[in-house]
């Protein structure tokens, strides 16, 4: 076991490391494939900028740092949809996403998850050459990511977990797909565990392109013969990130209240480095309330180079169906500013059984 742990926390190193190198590259913004990756689609932690690296619990985990998966007690089932930039009543997005999870304990010490989130954009024209205007009926872009997560618990103290994942882009006539790694590790200590730590490295893997027939032209040559030119698509790396966290717990007798402080900061291989900090407050571990805040280089400024940033809040309900609490539903709303655009509106529920 020991070895385990060492080999979790040689790796953990390495991985920081290796991306120092490339980290807040600002001239590589903009050159990744699936960007969507790094879009939070649960409700729960985009309250508080998704800060809770170190101190992520249960299904949720599976986005901020998979090794928070490992508290997951028997079964976990959990939906959120996500009004991207005002959603598709919105004056500057159509975007909307679905996200649908499951997490079972399978072992003492192992559990696995998996999530689906669902991405669209509603009915966008057509627009030609001849028609810019449109009137050329509408398309509709998909973007869809599935994930497969195991976690362990390698003692009281160590959790670890291994994400794979898959992407897949798609209009009518151009697709691409591609293959991500995500892991992470949480350590836990105190008296009380009220002192986490985290570290996680999302969307590692090969590169991906697209193809299809709308890559392809049809021409006339001088001859008056038919035939099709295609243009071959570069291809493109995923948005790799590092995130490390540290979150501390302040507890209250009186009616068995918490109050937590987190902070994070995230390594962007193809983006500015973020710093977030974020707080959350527990009464009766049934009402929480959460804000946070994401700092980016360049944020109050014109060149702000992404526009989920600022503040955010989010609240929760843990409603328990059972004397000893293994049964319960729990309520999630959360908020995020993104300016000039509108903002991005989250609610999500989750069902523990």
């Amino acid at each position: 076991m020991k070895k385990i742990v060492k080999i979790f926390a040689v790796f953990a190193v390495l991985l920081t490391l290796s991306m120092s190198a490339y980290a807040g590259n600002d001239m590589r913004r903009g050159t990744a494939g699936a960007t969507e990756l790094l879009i939070n689609p649960w409700a729960r932690n985009t309250g508080w900028g998704g800060v809770n690296v170190a101190n992520v619990r249960g299904l949720e985990a599976m986005f901020s740092n998979v090794a928070g998966l490992a508290f997951v007690d028997n079964i976990e089932v959990a939906y959120t949809n996500t009004m991207l930039y005002g959603g598709k009543s919105g004056l500057n997005s159509g975007a909307s996403i679905n996200t649908f999870g499951i997490a079972v304990r399978l072992f003492e010490r192992g559990v696995a998850g998996a999530y689906v989130m669902s991405m669209g954009f509603g009915d966008i024209d057509i627009t030609k050459y001849l028609s810019p205007e449109g009137g050329n009926g509408t398309f509709s872009p998909a973007y869809m990511n599935i994930n497969v997560a195991y976690a362990h618990s390698f003692t009281n103290t160590i959790h670890g977990a291994i994400n794979f994942k898959m992407v897949s882009e798609s209009i009518d006539n151009v697709s691409g797909s591609g293959f991500g790694i995500d892991a992470g590790i949480q350590y836990v200590t105190g008296e009380d565990d009220e002192l986490k730590f985290g570290i996680s490295l999302k969307n590692w893997g090969p590169t991906m392109s697209f193809g299809g027939s709308g890559l392809s032209l049809q021409m006339i040559n001088t001859a008056g013969n038919n035939f099709t030119v295609e243009t071959r698509a570069s291809e493109m790396q995923l948005p790799t990130c590092l995130n490390i966290g540290i979150s501390y717990d302040f507890l209250f007798a009186t009616h068995d209240q918490r109050l937590t402080l987190a902070a994070a900061f995230t390594s962007n291989a193809f983006l500015r480095d973020n710093y977030t900090v974020g707080v959350e407050y527990s009464l009766l571990k049934m009402f929480q309330l959460r804000c946070g805040y994401i700092m980016q280089p360049g944020l109050w400024t014109a060149a702000r180079a992404t526009a989920s940033n600022g503040l955010c809040a989010g609240a929760s309900v843990d409603v328990p169906l059972s004397k000893d609490d293994n049964i319960g539903l729990t309520i999630d709303y959360s908020y995020q500013s993104a300016s000039p655009m509108r903002g991005t509106h989250a609610i999500g529920a989750s069902f523990r059984f």
